[in-house]
């Protein structure tokens, strides 16, 4: 219990990701009194950037995404200016023993494949209006949208990598959200006209970026949250939240507490649950998939022209090799050298997670050399290990996040978004365009508009699906 008088507040916001510095930014230029409490030493989540070896990197491979809702979209052309960049995709994924481009195009996936592997895309694509789902599962609606070929080939093996289950075990609310667009007449119609899959021509053709990396957006929000007056307190983990209808409490191990009006959390969920006494949970639980990120510094200039390497096939767990310098141009890149970053989903504990660098370096240069990518240079090495990356949306999921969602409904004064939050497969445009809506939702004396934000809830699952 703390010992000394809390500060005060009118909001406060739990997590200093994109949700949360939105948040706290627009709340901010409203004229509320705002706190902002970050356990890292650093803004930005998973959507931070940092320097290996003189090179700015990502946590993992990031893009903005051309669909980002327009205020969002406005908000960061105006803080960032001419460093975001309109830049052209350019990657590669390995089907069979064949690298092809990525997104992926029909006439180069038929004149690269093998021949078998060819002539069954060949088949599915003219078939596929006569395929119909069997189960409302993963596997079972990409097979029927996509076709067994490329399912097999790249989506199956795709999901017992990134997600640790096969396609049988996984809710068909995952294809829905990563491949919705991807229904068996649009499949077969794009395809046949030479289109790419995934999407819209936009998607397919460039992304936006920043000069000095994806965290640049993070870092800008976050200064200007800072300018219109949000106080940003870093190295501050909430050890318990006292949540009354009057107001929340958020108490630190320093025996310090931020008192405000109403909280927004951008924390996982399993978390905020913990934190504000609510449980014990019974029945299926909620699991985020955890990734190790082992990036290497190659002498020598660039490693190869392409942004990202996706490794959807068995025999490597290594899913992802992008090359952040590829993503931009810049003139604060070195020439003498480039860094690349290599992803390993796992779980938090198991042999993946506790490996050792020498032995994780291994295993990079052991995935490099067996998919026909060039040998790395290796300057210096750097390991990062993030718990809570991709939200497991296995066959009992839906009922456990029904649960869990019921459970956070009833803390009061409390307000739950942003990908961990919703427990969503969200990209940083995603969380930003949920804490614009929360702060609308907000009224001049504390109240919250909860019909605005349940209306707003249902139009971030239809963009999901969209994107």
């Amino acid at each position: 219990m703390s010992t000394q008088a809390p500060d005060r507040a009118d909001l406060l916001v739990l997590g200093g990701g994109p949700a949360g510095l939105a948040a706290a930014w627009k709340a901010a230029q409203r004229g509320l009194r705002v706190v902002l409490l970050e356990r890292a030493d650093h803004v930005g989540g998973m959507s931070a950037s940092f320097e290996v070896d003189g090179v700015r990197v990502d946590l993992g491979s990031h893009r903005l995404h051309p669909n980002t809702a327009p205020a969002v979209l406005a908000d960061i052309r105006g803080l960032l200016g001419e460093d975001l960049q309109t830049r052209p995709r350019n990657g590669r994924l390995r089907l069979g023993e064949t690298w092809i481009g990525f997104p992926l195009k029909v006439g180069e996936m038929l004149r690269a494949l093998p021949r078998g592997m060819a002539a069954g895309i060949a088949r599915d694509v003219l078939a596929s209006p006569l395929r119909q789902p069997d189960a409302d599962t993963y596997e079972a609606l990409l097979r029927a949208g996509l076709g067994p070929t490329v399912y097999d080939a790249m989506y199956g093996p795709f999901a017992s990598k990134l997600w640790g289950l096969p396609g049988e075990r996984i809710h068909g609310d995952q294809a829905r959200v990563r491949a919705a667009t991807d229904t068996p007449g649009t499949v077969a119609a794009r395809l046949l006209r030479g289109g790419r899959t995934g999407g819209g021509t936009e998607q397919g053709r460039s992304f936006l970026y920043p000069r000095r990396g994806f965290g640049q957006i993070v870092e800008a929000v976050a200064e200007a949250a800072r300018l219109a007056g949000a106080q940003l307190r870093l190295g501050a983990e909430v050890t318990r939240l006292d949540a009354r209808t009057d107001g929340v409490t958020a108490y630190l191990p320093d025996g310090s507490a931020v008192a405000a009006r109403r909280c927004f959390s951008t924390i996982p969920v399993t978390a905020l649950a913990r934190l504000s006494g609510r449980g014990p949970f019974e029945g299926p639980v909620l699991h985020f998939r955890a990734m190790t990120l082992v990036y290497l510094s190659h002498a020598g200039g660039r490693w190869t022209p392409y942004d990202a390497h996706y490794l959807p096939q068995e025999g490597t767990p290594l899913t992802r090799v992008s090359e952040p310098a590829n993503y931009r141009d810049s003139t604060d890149d070195p020439a003498d050298r480039s860094v690349i970053c290599a992803e390993i989903p796992c779980m938090v504990g198991d042999d993946t997670w506790t490996m050792p660098e020498d032995r994780l370096v291994r295993l990079v240069r052991h995935t490099l050399s067996d998919t026909g990518l060039p040998p790395v240079s290796c300057r210096a090495v750097h390991v990062v290990r993030l718990p809570s990356v991709y939200p497991v949306f296995d066959l009992d999921y839906a009922g456990a996040m029904a649960s869990m969602r019921s459970l956070v409904a009833g803390i009061p004064s409390t307000v739950s978004f942003g990908r961990l939050g919703l427990f969503a497969h969200d990209n940083s445009h995603h969380a930003m365009a949920e804490a614009y809506e929360a702060v609308d939702a907000l009224g001049p004396d504390g109240s919250f508009d909860e019909h605005a934000w349940h209306e707003a809830l249902r139009r971030f699952a239809g963009h999901r699906a969209e994107d």
